[in-house]
């Protein structure tokens, strides 16, 4: 990674030149990506660069042709540029020229449309590798745009999960610090408790007044209210029996009796708790 990273920077210092890199985000994913395309963009260097060599050579060859066909000419026919009319001089710059471009054998019309056809068939060939040298390049560009969202949304994610934790963390703190408070409080009063009634025993009370105590007589009286359920649906069912005043008037009485009796003692019972709470 650090020999790509090198690459890198090189390749963008000769780009921007004297002004400043832009800032990016060093990883292993950038750098991969702005190393795809600095070797794309080098190999498109490099291919320009050939072809203009190619050229510039094909034209000092051409020119090296041109100045040996002229001293054939001057000395077979007699022939010099200074002794042509300056439209017949213009014309053959002209055919010269295009022959040392098209890089033709000679200057015959043939020989003109084959070259022709050869530099735009050339000329497509070389176009439509650019064109997929730009599309490879808006790719990786593309994906570098993608690269560097996802790693700013990534970078987003952490720190919300990092804030997350944080209050979490507050929250488990300040729940363990309820909890020893709580704790705390429940053995201070306790302690309390038990002070208190080591000091009203010590003073007299009466054990019945204890939370015990009050606490059994408060499940006796619930016994109570529920033995004395079945009590008053057996007075109702006397109360669908055939009419015989006088059998009826007595069981009557003795259920009167055991309701009576159930109810003084319960009425005992509240008189009881309500004077020991007191």
């Amino acid at each position: 990674m650090e020999e790509k990273l090198e690459r890198v920077t090189l390749w963008l210092k000769k780009k921007y030149g004297n002004e400043p890199i832009p800032e990016y985000k060093v990883n292993e994913g950038t750098v991969d990506t702005l190393y795809d395309l600095a070797e794309c963009d080098e190999a498109r260097e490099k291919n320009l660069s050939l072809l203009v060599g190619d050229m510039k050579q094909m034209a000092a060859e051409y020119e090296a042709k041109a100045k040996y066909l002229e001293s054939v000419l001057r000395e077979s026919l007699h022939l010099s540029p200074s002794s042509l009319s300056s439209e017949a001089v213009s014309d053959l710059n002209i055919l010269v020229d295009s022959a040392m471009t098209l890089d033709t054998k000679d200057t015959s019309l043939t020989s003109f449309f084959v070259a022709i056809n050869d530099v735009t068939l050339e000329l497509y060939t070389t176009e439509s590798k650019n064109k997929e040298m730009e599309q490879e390049l808006i790719q990786m560009k593309k994906k570098l745009i993608k690269a560097l969202l996802m790693e700013k949304r990534l970078d987003e994610d952490i720190k919300k999960a990092e804030e997350i934790l944080e209050l979490e963390k507050y929250r488990e703190e300040s729940h363990s610090w309820k909890l020893k408070f709580i704790a705390s409080k429940s053995e201070e009063l306790k302690v309390n408790i038990k002070a208190a009634e080591e000091q009203l025993t010590a003073t007299g009370l009466d054990q019945s007044l204890t939370h015990e105590s009050l606490f059994s007589l408060s499940q006796g009286v619930a016994r109570m209210k529920e033995e004395m359920v079945p009590v008053k649906k057996e007075l109702e069912a006397y109360c669908d029996l055939a009419p015989n005043p006088t059998l009826a008037q007595v069981k009557i009485e003795e259920v009167k009796r055991e309701l009576e009796a159930l109810e003084a003692e319960f009425s005992e019972c509240i008189e009881g708790l309500t004077l020991e709470m007191a």
